[in-house]
């Protein structure tokens, strides 16, 4: 028989104790979720989004497969970003720099004007990519800009730099000073675009401290210069014949995944354009299309074999979403 003293308060049950705090646990955290609803909800929009945007190939994810340093996939018809990697991460474009130039020339320029290469030419050094051009030779603006896309052609990057920047002075500028000034068309034209990232000072891409991008900004510059129906049509060529006088040349485009015989051929590439310095790795901007599906691809500082499996990766993991 147990006694209990008179007047003593019964003793409260331990389990019970243990149910009233964790009551109150919960009541707090409900508390501290309707105070903070906004900031929540646009964390858990986040990662929604980031688990959406990982790429899948046969089922199974691919993003470590990637060896870009920078990587992005964008939805052409609308811009929306499906995938990226470092996106906003400033590095060199090497010769993914000529879609700006190609923009600014289609823009400013008459595809049919008639262009001499003149002392400019002199400015290519040893080891830079070249279609081969001669000073005093004459082709058309549209023959340039597929020396410039399609092999690299620095120096017909160079003369189209000249020939916008004469033109739009009205004069003859010299080879020096048409770089600046078109440089400074370059920077205002990704200005406009929502390409903030970025600083151009070549037309051509060559490696300097202040020549930089994002993967972001490429896919804008890629996105505005796909509006062009010639610039389309350039990019997807595996081969461009150049016709100045009496004289005829073939280039060839160096982007492997448009080539059927390169290895790394992919169905449906539209496009765009390679780069390469030591500085920048790798480097390509692709497009291509499928099943109503328009995609753009940037990939930055990858390896050379790297680069076009890394564009296969993220081109096919948007073709593989709903």
């Amino acid at each position: 028989m147990r006694l209990e003293k008179k007047g003593a308060a019964p003793l409260v049950n331990a389990a019970r104790l243990r149910q009233l705090f964790k009551y109150a646990i919960l009541l707090l955290m409900v508390y501290a979720l309707l105070m903070n609803w906004g900031s929540m909800r646009i964390k858990a929009a986040d990662v929604l989004q980031s688990l959406s945007t990982i790429p899948i190939h046969n089922g199974q994810p691919q993003m470590a497969a990637l060896e870009a340093e920078s990587a992005l996939l964008m939805d052409e018809k609308t811009g929306a970003i499906l995938f990226s990697k470092n996106a906003h991460k400033r590095l060199y474009p090497a010769s993914t720099t000529k879609i700006l130039t190609a923009i600014i020339a289609l823009e400013k320029g008459n595809p049919n004007d008639m262009v001499t290469v003149g002392d400019e030419i002199q400015l290519m050094v040893a080891g830079e990519s070249s279609a081969g051009l001669f000073e005093g030779e004459r082709l058309s603006l549209k023959d340039l800009i597929a020396a410039m896309l399609l092999p690299s052609g620095n120096d017909a990057a160079r003369t189209i730099a000249r020939y916008v920047v004469s033109k739009e002075e009205g004069k003859t500028v010299s080879a020096a000073v048409s770089m600046e000034q078109f440089a400074n068309l370059m920077n205002e034209k990704a200005q406009a675009l929502g390409a903030e990232e970025s600083h151009f000072v070549n037309p051509q891409g060559s490696h300097d401290p202040d020549h930089y991008t994002t993967a972001y900004d490429l896919a804008i510059i890629a996105k505005e210069a796909r509006k062009n129906k010639l610039f389309r049509t350039l990019v997807s060529e595996t081969e461009h014949q150049i016709d100045a006088g009496k004289l005829t040349q073939t280039v060839i485009n160096r982007n492997k995944l448009l080539q059927p015989d390169s290895g790394f051929y992919y169905k449906g590439t539209s496009g765009i354009k390679t780069g390469f310095t030591d500085e920048a790795g790798y480097c390509v901007v692709a497009s291509a299309s499928r099943k109503s599906k328009d995609l753009i691809a940037v990939v930055l500082h990858s390896t050379a074999t790297g680069v076009w499996n890394d564009a296969e990766i993220l081109l096919q993991a948007g073709f593989d979403m709903n």
